[in-house]
Parts: C-alpha cells; sequence; structure tokens
C-alpha cells in the first residue's frame, strides 16, 4: 500500500492545473461559477423576502388574535366559556387556547376540537391571571410538545384567571424550509444546466478552432494552401457575427492571399525567363561575333559595340523591372506623360537591331500618361511576336498609333479566328506557334500592363494575311479617360 505521501503525490500528478484546461472546461467552470453566484444571490434575496412577508403575516395574524381578545375583555363583564357571550377567537389550525387559574392551574381548553395538548405555565403567566385589570396581556416565546409556539397570556379581571393564546410556530418554519429545499433543488438544476451550457457552447467553439488549428498544422507541415478551411461561407450564413466563423474566413482568406502570392511567385520566375530570353539570346550571338572582333571592318565593329551596349542596357533595365516585379514596388516608378511616336521609334530602332527586319512607324502626336518603362515593355511584345512569327517577310512590321490607338501590323500566318480571343491568356499558344520558343507570357504581360493603365488590348487578322496586335490606352489630351477605340 502506499503512505500518505506517495498518494498525495500521486493525486497532485492527476491535478490539471488551470492553465492546462481546455476551453470547453473552462467555459463550463465559468458558467457554473457565474450562475452559482447569481443563485445565491437572488435565491438568499428570494428566501429572505419570503419569510420575512410569511413571518411578518404570521405575526400580524397573532397580534390582531390578541388585541381583538384583550379588547373584548375589557368590555362589559362576560363569561370567557359562554360559548353565546364570550369573546372573538379567531379559528385556525394554528391557534390554540386555554383558560388558568390565578394559581396556574389548567381549567379547560377552550378549543374542543383539537387535541388536548395544555401549553406551558410561567410565573409571569400567573401573575398575569391575578390581575385586577381585564385585558392585560403578557407574551412570550416557549417550546412545547416538540413545537414551537408564540404565547399570549390575556387577563380576565378582578383576580379571576385569564386566557392563553399559543400560536404554532413550527408549521410556518417547515413550509420556510420546504421553499428553501425547493429552492436549493431548482437552483441545483439551473447550476447543473448553466454547466451543461457552458461545456456545449466550449464544445462548439473548441471544435472549429479545433480545425483552424490542424489547417494551419497541416499548411505549416506541407505548405500546401488548399486546405479546406471551416468557417467559410457556411459558416458565415449560419452565424454572421460569429467571432470564430470570422476567424475561419479571415484564415481562408489568408490562405487564398498566400496562394496568390505564390501564384505570383510562379509567374514572376516565369515572366522572368520569358523577358531575359531575348536579350541573353542577343548578348550570346554578339559575344560570339566578338572572337571574329578583328576581322570586322570598322563600321562592323562600331555597330557590334553599340549592340553590345543597348542590349546591356536592355538587360539592366529588365533586371531592374524584374526586381521590382519581385519587390512589389512596381508602384515606384512614377507615372508621366509619354510620347507614344517617341516610344513606338525607340522600340522600332531595338527590334531592327535585334532581328534585322525592317519596322516603319506612323504616329501621331499621341500622349499618355503611364509608366514609361512598363507601357515600352507592352508595345515590345507584340513587336518582337511579329519579327518572330514573319523572320522572312519582304514586308516591313508596321507600328501605329492614332489617337491613343496602337497597332502592330505584320504580313506573317496570322491567327485562328477561334483562338484570336485566348491569345491575351496566361500560358496560351497558338497551335501554329506551338514549336516555336517561347513560353505564352508576353501577350499576356501587355494585357496587364494595359488593363493597369485603363486601357484594353485589341487583336484581329488583316485583310490579305498577316495579324494586328495591339492597344489602346486613353490619350492624355482626354481628360476622364476619353474613348473607346473603334474595332
Amino acid at each position: 500500500m502506499r503512505n500518505p505521501r506517495q498518494l498525495a503525490h500521486a493525486l497532485k500528478e492527476r491535478v490539471v492545473p488551470v492553465r492546462d484546461w481546455r476551453l470547453g472546461t473552462r467555459f463550463a467552470v465559468s458558467f457554473a461559477l457565474v450562475a452559482a453566484v447569481v443563485i445565491a444571490l437572488v435565491g438568499s434575496l428570494a428566501y429572505n423576502t419570503a419569510a420575512f412577508l410569511i413571518r411578518t403575516d404570521e405575526q400580524t395574524e397573532f397580534d390582531t388574535t390578541v388585541e381583538s381578545l384583550s379588547r373584548d375583555l375589557r368590555g362589559p363583564a362576560m363569561d370567557p366559556f359562554d360559548g353565546g357571550n364570550g369573546p372573538t377567537l379567531l379559528h385556525s389550525d394554528s391557534f390554540t387556547y386555554q383558560a388558568i387559574t390565578p394559581d396556574g392551574g389548567l381549567q379547560v381548553q377552550v378549543r374542543g376540537d383539537q387535541p388536548v395538548r395544555f401549553l406551558p405555565v410561567t410565573d409571569e403567566d400567573r401573575a398575569t391571571a391575578a390581575e385586577e385589570q381585564a385585558g392585560a396581556v403578557h407574551t412570550r416565546e416557549d417550546a412545547a410538545h416538540g413545537e414551537e409556539y408564540r404565547i399570549a397570556t390575556v387577563s380576565l379581571g378582578g383576580g379571576s384567571g385569564a386566557i392563553q393564546i399559543g400560536q404554532r410556530l413550527s408549521p410556518t418554519e417547515s413550509m420556510l424550509d420546504s421553499l428553501a429545499t425547493q429552492m436549493l433543488g431548482v437552483g441545483g438544476a439551473v447550476l447543473i444546466g448553466a454547466g451543461v451550457a457552458g461545456w456545449l457552447i466550449g464544445r462548439r467553439v473548441t471544435g472549429r478552432l479545433v480545425r483552424l488549428t490542424e489547417a494551419a498544422e497541416y499548411v505549416s507541415a506541407t505548405g500546401r494552401l488548399d486546405y479546406p478551411v471551416p468557417g467559410g461561407e457556411a459558416s458565415a450564413r449560419q452565424a454572421a457575427g460569429d467571432e470564430v466563423g470570422r476567424l475561419g474566413n479571415a484564415f481562408s482568406a489568408m490562405l487564398a492571399r498566400l496562394a496568390g502570392s505564390k501564384e505570383e511567385q510562379r509567374r514572376l520566375v516565369q515572366n522572368a525567363s520569358h523577358e531575359l530570353r531575348t536579350p541573353l539570346t542577343s548578348l550570346r550571338t554578339n559575344v560570339s561575333v566578338m572572337r571574329r572582333f578583328e576581322q570586322l571592318p570598322p563600321e562592323g565593329r562600331r555597330q557590334l559595340v553599340d549592340d553590345l551596349q543597348g542590349e546591356t542596357r536592355e538587360l539592366t533595365d529588365l533586371v531592374d523591372e524584374l526586381v521590382q516585379l519581385a519587390t512589389d514596388s512596381r508602384e515606384d516608378e512614377q507615372p508621366a506623360d509619354v510620347d507614344m511616336s517617341a516610344l513606338a521609334e525607340r522600340v522600332a530602332a531595338r527590334t531592327r537591331r535585334r532581328t534585322g527586319r525592317e519596322v516603319a512607324v506612323d504616329a501621331d502626336g499621341t500622349v499618355v500618361h503611364g509608366r514609361p518603362g512598363a507601357l515600352e515593355r507592352a508595345l515590345s511584345n507584340p513587336v518582337e511576336n511579329a519579327a518572330k512569327f514573319d523572320p522572312d517577310g519582304t514586308e516591313p512590321v508596321e507600328i501605329v498609333v492614332r489617337e491613343g490607338r496602337v497597332e502592330v501590323r505584320d504580313r506573317g500566318p496570322g491567327v485562328d479566328e477561334q483562338e484570336l480571343e485566348h491569345i491575351f491568356e496566361r500560358f496560351y499558344r497558338a497551335a501554329s506557334a506551338r514549336s516555336m520558343p517561347g513560353s505564352g507570357l508576353g501577350l499576356s504581360m501587355v494585357h496587364d500592363i494595359v488593363s493597369a493603365h485603363g486601357g484594353r488590348v485589341l487583336a484581329a487578322n488583316r485583310p490579305g494575311g498577316g495579324a494586328v496586335v495591339g492597344f489602346w490606352l486613353p490619350p492624355r489630351s482626354e481628360p476622364g479617360g476619353g474613348t473607346a477605340p473603334r474595332d
């Protein structure tokens, strides 16, 4: 057998500290404690009030009976034992009457319909019975026959005796004890109900919190963001103001934002691959030509150096743009008024240098408000695509700018009519382009840039062959966004 110290130690190990209680247990205990305090306050107040009123009414009834008897005895001389002319006595199961002689002897019990239970007589009672004056009253409380009594002795006058009135207090106290027992029973039931309600509420709340914890642990362990989170739309419909439901919605929204951020990172890598491919290819070609630098004529050397400088500058700008994309600081490039004619000339010159294709520019004086670097990239992509898809074309690639509408025209194979509405989608590649280099991201970047500037993209096939790809931006001369382009 264990000694007391071992038993105390084992009991201490089994007792769970309050700080380690589950939330459901805390709810149940908290509800029970609050209910206990309320029951104690309300129950004690109700019991004390009821007991006071009952006892006051009982006292009033006793005083009224004694006063009535005293008043009757002070009136004309009467025989208290004469049923017809005697004093008025209140008939009640709680009252007992008896007459006593001056020497304290029991003369007769006035009430004949109750069992004979004589009230105790004291010296003060005998002195009152010997009073010459009728109606003198002496009251006291005493016990007899296992019950508590409130006793009044009223003198008959002339030293002839007295009438005693005894009021039983035990029925009232028994009734109050029964009331207290009932209140304790009801209070206990309410206390148990409060504890059960607290436990159910705690279980309901903690159940969803446990599921949220499981979701967080799953995401932390696997890195996957597709875990179904509790407390979403269904929870919002059930309890729009429920804090746990709002927490579930917020957690779900957070996962969605994280998933979007992860997708943006993936897109950034793909965009970087797509955008870096062209300048790196051009640099690689020029570096290979550098091996024969001494064999090149002076004009060729100068053109090669110019190309290297231009491609290096373009690569530097592109890396800066990708860094801004990665750090979400694209908005650091301050918007400015952009002359689309000058921008088209820069893009045409770079395309001529990279591809050897002729690029013609036909531009009016359209000025738009936006980020110059982003807009230049939006125009470069369709121009380079036109040169790529028609490398041996005899007609030049055309850049036409009219009132905010920018079109890149070529005489290549064109685009299938069913694919025109999809070419600006991310990763989409036409069937005729799947054998060529590219990732299907260039035109989707154009769409993103143009949409961010309040414009829209456009694509169509040219009569006689070829394609027209471009976009429309609100001209600076038209406050509020201008008018939509005509297709």
